[in-house]
């Protein structure tokens, strides 16, 4: 199968809400966690001065090699690895720099990764059910889907795609695979939509391929171990920016920097001060989250969900 990729651009989402808001020192070391293909970096660099330091690492080989080309030219410098943003904890100290000014996490899906088949993430297109964001890692879609049972397969879908037909789409999947081997984002298409009558057929697909993605990629594991490693690596007024796409993700975030602020005091709530000697760490900058422009939106309908947090460490 021959891939899109040489025919896909991929437009950052909202470049200029996390240059205002993450860059504190023009001078210093910044850091973004799912690189993608540079665009977020790319646009720090326009606004740091020469000193600063750029680092960014993704999981995906691919978009490891684009951002490294992206970058090509910057004044900066940089440096860019390959890993999942979970594994934060240890990787940073491949970085020349172990605290940064300003740490990006962008938890979206790149318009490379959508329009290459070979990749299995969109239902738009016929490919390999893999969703794996490096694929010599873990487990690809087509296995889950093969060795799961009825009920795991619907909490799955329930759990990760708030699917309220959970049910009934685990019932057509192991119905289907007793007669034939799930392998394509076709099959898995069909079978949802023989399963549930929806209006809405393409937000139905989305909810469910994005529950079999986050499985395969233990999405929402990594997630819960990277925000306090780069809460950890920040400097004392550094900030953290996500940007989620989901509400199990922006829920996630919104948690964790609620509980940061409060210093996750742990006293009985009939107490009427804090007795336990919790510290505030945080500062939140976005009381609700932001959302793109409409004109970001009108020129890039992906960002439309994209919601953004932002917190500075105290």
């Amino acid at each position: 199968m021959v891939s899109n990729r040489s025919k896909v651009s991929h437009q950052p989402v909202m470049v200029a809400e996390v240059v205002e808001l993450l860059i504190t020192n023009p001078q210093g070391t910044y850091l973004d966690l799912t690189a993608g293909g540079g665009g977020h970096l790319k646009s720090l660099a326009r606004r740091l001065g020469p000193r600063a330091r750029l680092f960014g690492l993704d999981w995906d080989p691919d978009a490891v090699d684009r951002t490294r080309r992206a970058l090509r030219g910057i004044v900066q410098p940089y440096n860019i690895v390959q890993a999942a943003f979970g594994d934060l904890g240890t990787v940073a100290a491949r970085f020349e720099d172990e605290r940064f000014d300003g740490i990006l996490l962008d938890l979206g899906l790149s318009s490379y990764q959508l329009e290459s088949p070979e990749r299995g993430f969109s239902f738009r297109h016929d490919g390999p059910l893999d969703m794996r964001f490096d694929p010599t890692r873990g487990r690809p879609a087509w296995e889950l889907i093969g060795s799961l049972d009825e009920k795991q397969l619907a909490r799955l879908i329930r759990e990760f795609g708030e699917e309220k037909q959970a049910n009934r789409i685990a019932r057509a999947i192991v119905m289907e695979r007793q007669k034939v081997s799930i392998r394509t984002t076709t099959q898995l298409a069909d079978i949802v939509l023989g399963a549930v009558r929806s209006p809405q057929k393409n937000k139905l697909l989305a909810r469910v391929f994005q529950a079999f993605r986050i499985a395969v990629n233990q999405e929402l594991e990594q997630l819960a171990r990277v925000l306090p490693a780069a809460l950890h690596l920040l400097v004392p007024g550094g900030r953290l920016a996500v940007i989620s796409y989901h509400s199990l993700e922006d829920r996630q975030v919104k948690r964790f920097l609620q509980a940061e602020s409060r210093g996750r005091c742990s006293c009985p709530v009939e107490l009427a001060v804090c007795v336990c000697g919790a510290v505030e760490r945080v500062i939140v900058l976005t009381p609700r989250p932001l959302a793109p422009k409409s004109e970001e939106i009108e020129q890039n309908p992906r960002a439309r969900s994209a919601r953004l947090r932002v917190g500075e460490k105290l």
